[in-house]
């Protein structure tokens, strides 16, 4: 919960600070919208792939650490029963 609520206030954050910026330079509301949708699309992108790779390690350092525990329990069967 709290990655999703700190992920949207970084969005909308961003994404507010680039559309005033372009609304800063120019008068076009088609620019505006560009821009926003843009960086809507950018900023979404951005936090699934840093999401996926979030993830991945996660799963990656899991799985290396049963290696490790299966690796030990089969080197000395008897440490695990106590």
């Amino acid at each position: 919960m709290r990655a999703a609520v700190l992920g949207a206030n970084d969005g909308i954050v961003s994404t507010a600070g680039l559309v005033v910026g372009v609304a800063g330079a120019t008068e076009s509301r088609d620019a505006l919208l560009t821009a926003g949708l843009a960086g809507l699309l950018a900023g979404s992108m951005s936090m699934a792939a840093g999401e996926y790779v979030s993830v991945s390690t996660q799963r990656d350092s899991e799985r290396a650490a049963l290696a490790v525990v299966r690796r030990r329990l089969r080197e000395r069967p008897q440490a695990g029963l106590g």
